[in-house]
């Protein structure tokens, strides 16, 4: 977005995929919460939301082997995924206005991508289930994959600002998650969260630049 388009002069918006495009949070954590539990590790859909939601496939092993000094089967990501997505084609649904979003952005000629801690696969899987591949090719989607680090850390996004060719100053990002403001904010961006399913003083707490509790009003934040 330029200084005469975008309110604030972002030149680029980056969207969170999980919880802001897509409605999978609820899915995917019931489906890990009861994978992990299955194992031998009790866990509940609210743990899961506390201590996955927002972070790279990576962090799982790391609490599993924190909390219960325990390794994960080999296969474990892949097995899981696979739960996930065929969960996904009976329940996976687009979040309540992000189709109207991506076509707003589109009408308007508003840079945006997607930076998401979800392998590539995950992000393809979940936009054509949910009818937003078109809004999407592979050179707007970015994951934690490409980094090798997921959030908190800042790398996914700056690596997507780089790619971009735009400035960290100049970005807006929407997020649901802490994890995900933090990282936003450790790369130097504004953020706003998202707040259907995240506590909001979590998001304010980690630096969120506002909040959001329905898709549409981030329109007014962009080019009209």
């Amino acid at each position: 977005m330029s200084d005469d388009t975008g309110r604030n002069g972002y030149d680029l918006l980056i969207l969170d995929n999980d919880g802001v495009l897509v409605d999978s949070e609820p899915i995917s954590n019931r489906v890990l919460a009861e994978y992990l539990t299955e194992l031998g590790h009790p866990t509940t859909i609210e743990d899961s939301y506390r201590d996955f939601m927002g972070t790279a496939a990576h962090t799982v092993h790391d609490v599993v082997a924190e909390r219960y000094g325990a390794r994960l089967p080999e296969g474990f990501d892949d097995l899981f995924h696979d739960r996930v997505f065929a969960a996904f084609a009976d329940e996976l649904k687009p979040v309540a206005g992000a189709e109207q979003l991506l076509a707003h952005l589109r009408e308007h000629g508003v840079r945006y991508c997607v930076a998401s801690s979800a392998h590539h696969s995950w992000i393809r899987t979940a936009h054509r289930l949910t009818g937003l591949s078109g809004y999407f090719t592979d050179e707007l989607l970015f994951s934690a994959q490409d980094v090798g680090v997921g959030k908190p850390a800042p790398d996914l996004f700056l690596h997507a600002a780089r790619t971009m060719g735009v400035d960290p100053a100049r970005c807006l990002v929407l997020e649901d998650s802490r994890n995900g403001v933090l990282a936003a904010r450790a790369a130097g961006m504004d953020v706003y969260g998202y707040a259907a399913l995240t506590d909001p003083a979590k998001l304010t707490s980690a630096g969120a630049t506002g909040l959001l509790t329905a898709l549409d009003e981030a329109i007014a934040l962009l080019p009209n």
